[in-house]
């Protein structure tokens, strides 16, 4: 893969791709040995360029050249890069302008974003397969949607026809966020709770608003103080069947490359065996991973009686 096969995707992407959010470039999933420390997504008219590692001062200032370039000859004409091995992860408006009101858009569903924020943006484009599971497996069902962040499950729960939707995340601001995109999705924000609570100590309150028909665990695989894959998500786990009504289902997310697929199975399969494994849901292609059992994982288990 050299710099001219990027910008060639780049050019094709800005006329093929519609206004939905997307990744056209993942460096981060390892295909590319010389590339991992970039991703380039497209967003509407914007790119959003994040660099992972530093890298040599020559292949910068190639990478910038090519992205001014596409710039003044694509519908991209607005350009921001994040440099996320500096601390605070500093953003860089390379070109044109990035406003306020920016959102991402997936199939009717859309996601405000915040393109300088110095973390995350507001929206994970790799976890699209598993919303369109929720949003097929919802019907009437009451959901649980634990590490809610910004609440992009909700979304589809709601538009599939969901009862009720309990949301929970730590942070009030990314609640605060998710209650934006339901309304920016139009949707009517009965039926949906959203819960500023510590999960790992908020189960008996969590058991009030049950049982669940629907369980979604989306954690981060490890954030300082709160929690760690690798030793709290058995605690979850360990739950489950004082939240599931009898024939529950549980979508399990780990995004852990340093955990392989058996760690999940592993400890279902251990503190929880009534909930029985049915599948591994595809990743999103435009995220593949030189290894794919160490990608995103999203498991579906099912309770049996």
């Amino acid at each position: 893969m050299e710099l001219n096969d990027i910008q060639k995707m780049i050019f094709e992407a800005s006329q093929e791709r519609d206004g939905d959010f997307c990744r056209i470039f993942h460096g981060r999933g390892g295909l590319w040995e010389d590339w991992k420390f970039l991703t380039i997504d497209s967003i509407d008219n914007i790119l959003s360029v994040a660099i992972f590692s530093e890298i040599e001062p020559a292949l910068e200032v190639e990478i910038l050249e090519m992205l001014r370039e596409i710039a003044a000859s694509s519908r991209y004409k607005n350009i921001v890069i994040q440099r996320r091995y500096v601390k605070d992860a500093p953003a860089e408006v390379l070109c044109g302008e990035i406003g306020k009101d920016i959102t991402a858009c997936e199939n009717g569903m859309k996601f405000k974003l915040n393109l300088l924020n110095n973390q995350n943006s507001g929206y994970f484009g790799d976890m699209r397969e598993g919303r369109a599971f929720v949003r097929a497996n919802s019907h009437a069902k009451n959901v649980l949607n634990l590490f809610s962040y910004t609440c992009g499950f909700s979304l589809a729960a709601k538009l599939g026809g969901a009862a009720n939707v309990v949301n929970v995340d730590m942070s009030k601001g990314a609640l605060s966020i998710g209650k934006t995109n339901h309304a920016l999705s139009g949707i009517d924000p009965r039926g949906i709770s959203f819960l500023p609570y510590n999960i790992l100590k908020s189960f008996s309150g969590l058991r009030k608003k049950g049982p669940y028909d629907l369980i979604i665990i989306d954690p981060p695989s490890f954030q300082r103080g709160s929690f760690a894959a690798t030793k709290d998500y058995v605690k979850i786990i360990q739950k489950l069947s004082s939240l599931a009504c009898e024939d529950a289902t549980v979508l399990a997310c780990l995004n852990a490359p340093e955990l392989d697929e058996n760690f999940l199975l592993d400890l279902f399969g251990e503190h929880a065996p009534e909930f029985k494994f049915v599948e591994r849901l595809k990743n999103v292609p435009e995220y593949a991973s030189a290894d794919e059992s160490r990608s995103l994982k999203n498991f579906v288990f099912e309770r049996s009686k």
